[in-house]
């Protein structure tokens, strides 16, 4: 799509914050009225859209998508979404482990653990670990508490929780993300602990590590969303 506007600038009014494109409002692709919670969110969607050339690259908006996500998608589909999202952490990465070799061993134990202690002293939940890749059952309470972490958040931080955690395939990281304990490239070393080690060994594939800086991108992008809600 080219460029049918000249300026972009975010307008405080009586349904929150609204993305103008001169003096049209911006709306999702739901037919939603882009409006957002803060100043600070509204200014930075204003500006991925002031930095568009010629054509529109909604790749290059990632705020924007956030956002819309959030309106059209979030808000419609809470409880599904919930359900979705809370789901990683009945199978969390961080507690599946390897039993060899023991290089890989030590380095899941002293990446791994530090998390999973927030998260305990964070949430008040302790997850079951397990060596291999055949599934270990969660206790029932530890489920319960998942179901709730997610469902207290507000459909902008779900917004950001849902993609992390899908991103990430952990919960525990994506909680550690979006509540500000992990920056963004933290949480993706720790994600990315396994195949960082083979890439040691065995050197890196091009495709695979342009996928990484896809989902880099996002995970990034989702941590911004949270600290832009900040008033």
């Amino acid at each position: 799509m080219k460029r049918f506007y000249g300026t972009a600038t975010a307008r405080v009014t009586d349904d929150g914050v609204v993305v103008h494109l001169d003096d049209r409002p911006v709306r999702t692709p739901g037919k939603r009225l882009l409006a957002v919670p803060t100043q600070d969110l509204g200014e930075a969607i204003a500006a991925e859209w002031a930095a568009q050339g010629d054509e529109i690259a909604p790749a290059s908006m990632p705020l924007t998508e956030l956002a819309s996500t959030a309106l059209d998608h979030v808000g419609p589909n809470r409880t599904a979404i919930i359900e979705a999202t809370a789901a990683y952490g009945r199978s969390d990465l961080l507690c599946y482990r390897a039993d060899q070799p023991q290089a890989l061993v030590d380095r899941q134990v002293e990446a791994w653990e530090p998390p999973l202690e927030w998260f305990k002293d964070r949430h008040g939940v302790s997850l079951a670990k397990t060596v291999g890749i055949m599934h270990l059952a969660q206790p029932p309470e530890a489920i319960a508490a998942m179901d709730r972490i997610v469902a207290s958040h507000d459909d902008w931080r779900l917004a950001a929780l849902s993609l992390a955690t899908a991103r990430l395939g952990s919960l525990v990281l994506a909680l550690g993300l979006v509540d500000g304990h992990f920056d963004a490239a933290e949480a993706m070393a720790l994600a990315h602990l396994d195949e960082d080690f083979q890439i040691e060994r065995w050197g890196q594939d091009d495709e695979a590590m342009a996928r990484r800086a896809g989902i880099a991108a996002e995970v990034a992008s989702a941590r911004r969303l949270v600290d832009l809600l900040k008033i």
